[in-house]
């Protein structure tokens, strides 16, 4: 692929992220996607194999998958591995606010694309699940369930980032990115603790 192609997809991959998150998967038409990008509607087929192909393309092109792998590559114990991927995980939400909200919409609504997703979220899920068992079963981590542990911890991760819908409860500004991973470190590895 040429480097005009590539910029070519890279802009279609864009304007579908950023339409997806505004108007939703099936409220977004191929049409509105390559207007938006100033791309032949052609190339959607051509580059993707149609509309499915191009959400499918998204997580494959944003998700970082190998940014939260790269415990294994350092050869990182349970707890700074588990640190690494909470860090990454809120780095992803930080930078990739749309495809935060593409994911949300189609988990909320059990969309088909769910397989999608969990297809391409689930490794990492599947690698913190792992982390915590080690953990336990090296005496890092305390916990009584493995699932329920996993659950509290992906709502750490997940949940609590919805800032301003918060907002009047709330007596802060929302925190820095590097607040942000502290802070939710800190509370998950307190729950880990004895």
């Amino acid at each position: 692929m040429t480097e005009e192609q590539q910029a070519m997809r890279m802009r279609i991959l864009l304007a579908a992220k950023k339409l997806f998150a505004q108007n939703g998967f099936g409220e977004t038409s191929v049409r509105q996607i390559c207007e938006e990008a100033g791309a032949n509607l052609a190339l959607v087929s051509y580059y993707f194999g149609g509309k499915e192909g191009l959400f499918q393309a998204l997580f494959e092109t944003f998700y970082p998958k190998d940014r939260v792998r790269l415990h294994e590559e350092k050869g990182l114990d349970p707890e700074a591995g588990l640190q690494l991927v909470v860090s990454e995980i809120i780095r992803f939400r930080h930078a990739e606010p749309e495809l935060i909200t593409i994911l949300e919409s189609e988990i909320a609504r059990n969309s088909p694309r769910i397989d999608v997703i969990r297809g391409n979220v689930f490794p990492t899920w599947k690698l913190v699940r792992g982390l915590l068992e080690k953990g336990r079963e090296q005496g890092i981590f305390h916990f009584r369930d493995t699932d329920h542990t996993l659950l509290f911890v992906l709502g750490a991760l997940l949940f609590p980032k919805r800032w301003n819908y918060f907002s009047p409860l709330l007596e802060k500004k929302e925190p820095d990115m590097e607040d942000m991973i502290e802070d939710t470190w800190h509370f998950i590895r307190s729950g880990l603790s004895k």
